[in-house]
């Protein structure tokens, strides 16, 4: 019986052991109580590197670090487990090649039945891997932390569930003023406008973020000091693995220069997108009012040759003088387009603008009517300007016209000048110098943003069908613009409307330019004249014209034929050119023709104001349309 029981314990005893070497997660090995090594399973072996023969019968302490060694640390690990009869830590321990490993160990006492100490049962466990991991979690929020705080250009903070802020990074401290220590513990309603807080804004901000996941909005916020900022907020609900709300995260930006920048920005391109339209426009106006002139010389021409020529019966003299009528009306329409277009004929002189004002005071106040009251106002230092004073004085009845009409229960138009000095100013779109700014403001409806927006543009009017072409502001655009000034309109619904017309100041030698007009019934002998146009009808027209005041008319219909006709002999007296023709213009067949003939004179006819340079610019010039009685002065000033 006592046999059978040892083999029993003996066969218990080997599976037993065999279990221990069986496990290879941990390390299992037994040590006396000197503390030297008396078994070793195959755990011990892979995470240690020892065999079995090399490592029995040495001291457990070489697993441990030099540092721990020194400390005491593998006697005190004994002297824990005897005490407190479990020793339980982690650290790290030294494998054979000299490696690190960090380990968790526990070392248990073993003790026969009468309580003396045989020795220790140690388990180590390598935990490496979640060490690794570990350090680098806590090295990743060390750096997370360090980025949050570093961060000046966000305010980055957290808020408990009910709204009070829990941190504070540098960047909230710079946007809002505020030190950690003293926002703390406060609830972030505080940073929002007393207006915000009255309509529940903060409350909202946090119960949309638990609904819908996250908040973002740009609204008002208030810093420290009582100034406002604009901020672009983002708000994020934290939860916990359970999904119980923790908190919010608060991310708040200051936008408010870059908001300013991008009105800017968008003010800029505003500008630059209505220069390039009213550029566009202006184009079209000019080549439409330059095609039209051409019919218009046409028409006009060959009226007045029919009106001298017609039987004297009153109903075809009423026929012809209705016509032409109806093509002056087209002249008027041109000129201004022409004028929008910045192509009309202008005589610049020095203008003092009370002087102008003042003559056409009696024509303003029966115009207007006794319910509007006419204002003047004129700084004594006020300087000439250089303008046309018929366009200025034509510019100044329009804009007074478009007053009374935003008045029609009368109210008061106040026309001011005075001189500014302009350095740089790019959204006025002058040239650095000296101008007047001639005002005149009215106490009218105003418009709104929609209607000041197209108001410059041709043919816009509010004034109803019939009542007004819609070029009245154009035209004062383009004048104002030609004379290298500009116009500005600025107008507040129901408050009024001031139109700014910046005028450059007229040099101190500036004179008017000489009138071109001679007596009407000049003497002009019989000339032979070549002229050149492109369009066949004016063609026509200027040579019956001619002929009909007794001269012998030779045409061509372009430059490179009339060039050809100096090969044949004719001796030309006078040459009437078109001045835009395709391929040659007017102003280099008159440059040709110049090095033929030096002195022949030349006229150049035109349906616009072309800038002109060196001779060309000193040439006579006819506007087209123009009449008979225009060709005798424009003729009688060329032959002088």
């Amino acid at each position: 019986m006592s046999d059978d029981r040892t083999r029993i314990n003996s066969i218990e005893e080997m599976r037993f052991r065999l279990l221990i070497d069986a496990v290879i997660d941990y390390a299992i090995y037994m040590i006396d109580p000197d503390g030297i090594i008396t078994s070793w399973n195959a755990g011990a072996k892979r995470f240690k590197g020892y065999e079995e023969a090399e490592i029995l019968g040495q001291h457990f302490s070489r697993f441990y670090t030099e540092e721990d060694r020194k400390a005491g640390l593998p006697q005190r690990a004994l002297d824990t487990a005897i005490r407190e009869g479990r020793f339980e830590g982690e650290g790290w321990r030294v494998r054979k090649d000299g490696t690190h490993f960090w380990s968790h160990v526990i070392i248990d006492p073993i003790l026969d039945p009468s309580g003396r100490l045989l020795g220790f049962a140690k388990i180590t466990r390598d935990l490496t891997d979640r060490k690794m991991a570990e350090e680098t979690l806590k090295q990743s929020e060390q750096q997370f932390r360090l980025l949050v705080q570093s961060v000046t250009d966000y305010a980055i903070y957290m808020l408990a569930p009910d709204g009070r802020v829990t941190n504070w990074n540098l960047g909230a401290q710079r946007i809002k003023g505020y030190r950690p220590e003293e926002i703390i513990g406060q609830h972030f309603s505080l940073f929002y406008t007393p207006e915000d807080r009255e309509a529940g804004e903060p409350q909202r901000a946090l119960d949309i973020a638990i609904r819908e996941g996250r908040f973002e909005n740009k609204a008002w916020r208030v810093r420290k000091d009582g100034t406002r900022f604009l901020a672009h907020v983002v708000v994020d609900p934290i939860r916990g693995d359970t999904g119980t709300l923790l908190g919010f995260a608060k991310i708040t930006r200051d936008i408010t220069e870059a908001t300013q920048a991008q009105q800017v920005l968008e003010k800029t391109r505003e500008a630059l997108f209505q220069a390039q339209k009213m550029q566009a426009i202006g184009q079209l106006s000019g080549g439409i009012a330059h095609d039209f002139n051409n019919l218009l010389t046409v028409i006009l021409g060959n009226l007045e040759i029919v009106r001298k020529r017609a039987v004297d019966d009153p109903r075809i003299t009423r026929l012809l003088d209705n016509a032409t009528q109806g093509a002056l009306r087209g002249v008027s329409l041109t000129q201004r387009m022409l004028a929008f277009a910045r192509r009309q004929e202008l005589k610049t002189e020095s203008v003092e603008i009370p002087t102008l004002i003042q003559g056409i005071t009696g024509l303003l106040r029966s115009s207007l009517g006794p319910a509007v009251i006419i204002e003047t106002r004129f700084s004594p230092e006020l300087e000439p300007a250089m303008a046309d004073v018929n366009q200025l004085e034509l510019a100044v009845l329009n804009l007074a016209t478009n007053a009374r009409d935003a008045m029609p229960d009368g109210g008061k138009l106040v026309i001011s000048a005075q001189t500014e000095e302009i350095h740089d100013q790019p959204q006025l779109s002058l040239a650095p110098g000296r101008y007047v700014c001639l005002s005149v403001t009215d106490t009218g409806e105003g418009m709104d943003d929609a209607t000041l927006g197209s108001a410059m543009d041709p043919f816009f009017t509010t004034k109803g069908v019939g009542k007004g072409t819609g070029l009245g502001l154009s035209m004062v655009h383009g004048f104002t613009e030609q004379l290298g000034g500009r116009f500005i309109l600025k107008s507040q619904k129901d408050v009024g409307t001031t139109a700014e017309l910046w005028l450059p100041v007229a040099l101190a030698n500036s004179t008017t330019e000489p009138a071109t007009e001679e007596t009407a019934m000049s003497r002009v002998p019989r000339l032979c004249v070549l002229v050149v146009d492109d369009d066949s009808l004016v063609l026509t027209s200027t040579s019956l014209l001619l002929e009909d005041l007794g001269h012998r008319v030779i045409s061509a219909a372009s430059g490179a034929q009339a060039l050809g006709l100096f090969d044949c002999e004719h001796d030309f007296d006078l040459v009437i050119t078109d001045m835009v023709m395709p391929k040659m213009s007017g102003e280099q067949l008159a440059q040709a023709i110049r090095v033929i003939r030096p002195h022949l004179p030349i006229i150049l006819a035109t349906g616009y104001a072309e800038r002109l340079e060196g001779f060309a610019a000193r040439l006579p010039r006819l506007s087209k349309p123009f009449t008979q009685l225009n060709l005798v002065e424009v003729i009688a000033l060329a032959m002088k």
